[in-house]
């Protein structure tokens, strides 16, 4: 039976200034088809979105879509009116007693609304939560076809992982892009790779787009040093770990064996472990009967968690939970209410924090300069490597390797970010989301580095692929105080999860689920709280900005230099407190 198309493109061509986006692209998108759009970033994945809904008209080619389409569209940015309230933009007047006696809007409103007071106004509202409120009205209308551009931005673990249930379960075509890959293989049935100006087709989703990928690259080139790459690595992983237990890949488990039967495990923890044990002592750090408090919340209550040399864990729990909290417990920025930490003496810590934070993003200081004045030469496991050399391996390449870091894009700057971390040579990572604004193909650089990385890491993400690929532990916080392993890891957090939401109450009509951790009280005092830290940084940013104009201004005033610079970095030392204190509001809110 033929399939018909929702949406035809005919030999479209569509650039960017001289930058050819799509070049004579042809492609279609059938009824109830869910195709996951996957590419480096600013290669044109939003573009082809954009194109599809009819928002952005090709310059080159024809666009046709079948009669009476029922077209949603998620952008990353919102429409959403400011003046209006939650209620009015995401039920759109649906009656009190119509939309809480459906069971699937009840549900939407339930998890993606949680903590949002429906009549609150729009103007009020966090990027998280307008971003939440556009997806559920979304889903909330009725549509043939939904387009979705980065969907589970904002999401936690747990909420992703609804979404792909609830899209699964709909009859609907979707086409999204996105950087989760868990998300892409539990929704997906076909992947396009947008790269070059083209769009490669594959059957399947991101396991299955591995390995049709890694197939025509060795057919291509059958030598060795080619059948090792990235792309192979990552299939490997594929096959062994978590995913493949599932039966959502739909690849040839035959073909997958022959072609990874001799590519190494990615990650061999012993090894790693005896590595990391010569530049680590036994001890790393050890919480001893801590607790944590952070207002009125206790986050953590008489908990004694050791992290050893080479440990590789992974942190989830509810929103509120206080996974930032712990990890700046860990890295000595917080001290605990009750108990103690106690860190190993040789013991090299790094802290990549939610923010992204350069020191030299407002003056004209080059790409390359900026991490040369860290290291010219770092070690790895596999011996000394440049900082050019660390930067291409991290996706700067020509041009971009002399390029302002103040020009940089914010996808860029999370990347060097976490480069010029990585440059100190840690030999304890704590990473708070990571993979924010990061492609795939940069996840899988940072994946292949964690690999042979020997020190002791600790992850939050909502990324659920990221946790399962890099860390062999996971840990769960719920909101109680307690820290408890799951040896099935993030499946047996969600179980918990879920069963813990069943056994709970139904929530009254005209307000969300009692979801989150911190009551509506709480919650409002936590809005207060980051509305006025904003006000704060924002002058301390400006502050900033004249510092650094006045130590270009007085540059042969060596005296006036001191002073400029030492008023500057107490300047810069207070702006990044009160970022960290605006983490842990939001945390709450």
């Amino acid at each position: 039976m033929s399939t018909v198309n929702l949406v035809n493109l005919e030999r479209v061509s569509h650039s960017y200034g001289i930058r050819m986006l799509l070049d004579g692209v042809s492609l279609g998108v059938g009824e109830r088809q869910r195709i996951g759009v996957v590419g480096r970033n600013g290669d044109g994945k939003s573009t082809l979105l954009d194109i599809l809904a009819g928002v952005t008209e090709p310059q080159e080619g024809r666009v046709s879509r079948s009669r009476s389409l029922r077209l949603g569209h998620l952008v990353q940015g919102d429409p959403l009116v400011p003046h209006e309230t939650v209620r009015d933009v995401v039920l759109q007047g649906r009656l009190e007693h119509e939309w809480a006696a459906d069971s699937t809007t009840r549900e939407v409103v339930e998890v993606l609304l949680a903590g949002i007071d429906l009549d609150r106004l729009v103007d009020g509202l966090s990027g998280g939560e307008r971003r939440r409120c556009s997806l559920a009205r979304l889903l909330l209308e009725d549509h043939d076809l939904v387009l979705l551009d980065e969907p589970t931005n904002h999401l936690d673990v747990e909420a992703v992982d609804w979404l792909a249930r609830h899209l699964v379960a709909r009859e609907l075509a979707l086409v999204v892009v996105t950087h989760d890959r868990w998300f892409l293989d539990a929704v997906c049935d076909q992947t396009w790779e947008v790269h070059d100006g083209t769009v490669d087709v594959y059957d399947g989703g991101y396991a299955a787009f591995v390995l049709a990928k890694a197939e025509r690259q060795r057919q291509a080139a059958a030598s060795e040093s080619r059948r090792l790459n990235l792309v192979r690595k990552e299939l490997a992983w594929l096959r062994r770990g978590a995913p493949a237990r599932t039966s959502k890949p739909k690849f040839r488990i035959d073909a997958a064996n022959e072609l990874i039967e001799d590519v190494p495990p990615p990650r061999d923890r012993l090894e790693l472990q005896k590595f990391a044990t010569q530049r680590l002592g036994k001890d790393v750090v050890e919480l001893e009967d801590a607790d944590l408090v952070r207002g009125d919340r206790t986050l953590l209550e008489h908990v004694t968690w050791r992290l050893g040399p080479g440990d590789r864990v992974g942190l989830v729990g509810v929103n509120g939970a206080g996974k930032t909290s712990v990890l700046r417990l860990l890295a000595g920025e917080l001290e605990p209410t009750q108990g103690r930490v106690r860190t190993g003496r040789t013991v090299a810590l790094a802290h990549l924090t939610q923010q992204v934070t350069l020191p030299d993003a407002a003056s004209d200081v080059r790409v390359l300069d900026s991490v040369e004045r860290i290291k010219r030469v770092t070690r790895t496991r596999d011996g000394e490597v440049t900082a050019s050399s660390m930067l291409e391996r991290f996706g700067f390449t020509g041009e971009r390797l002399t390029t302002r870091v103040s020009d940089l894009s914010g996808g860029e700057r999370r990347r060097l970010q976490l480069l010029r971390l990585l440059l100190g040579e840690p030999n304890v990572l704590l990473l708070d989301e990571p993979t924010n604004d990061l492609d795939i193909e940069t996840l899988n650089v940072l994946e292949d580095f964690l690999d042979g990385w020997p020190g002791t890491l600790v992850v939050v993400s909502h990324d659920r692929y990221f946790l399962e690929r890099v860390c062999d532990t996971v840990h769960g916080l719920y909101g109680d105080g307690t820290l408890r392993l799951l040896p099935r890891g993030v499946e047996e957090y969600l179980e918990h999860r879920r069963a813990a939401l069943a056994a709970e109450p139904a929530a009254a009509p005209g307000g969300p689920a009692a979801a989150p951790v911190t009551d509506a009280a709480a919650q409002r005092e936590a809005r207060k709280t980051m509305a006025r830290l904003e006000r704060q940084i924002d002058k301390l940013q400006a502050d900033e900005t004249r510092l650094h104009d006045a130590l270009a201004a007085h540059a042969s005033d060596f005296e006036r230099l001191a002073d400029l610079d030492r008023e500057l970095r107490e300047v810069v030392a207070r702006r990044e407190a009160l970022e960290e204190e605006w983490l842990e509001a939001a945390d709450g809110s």
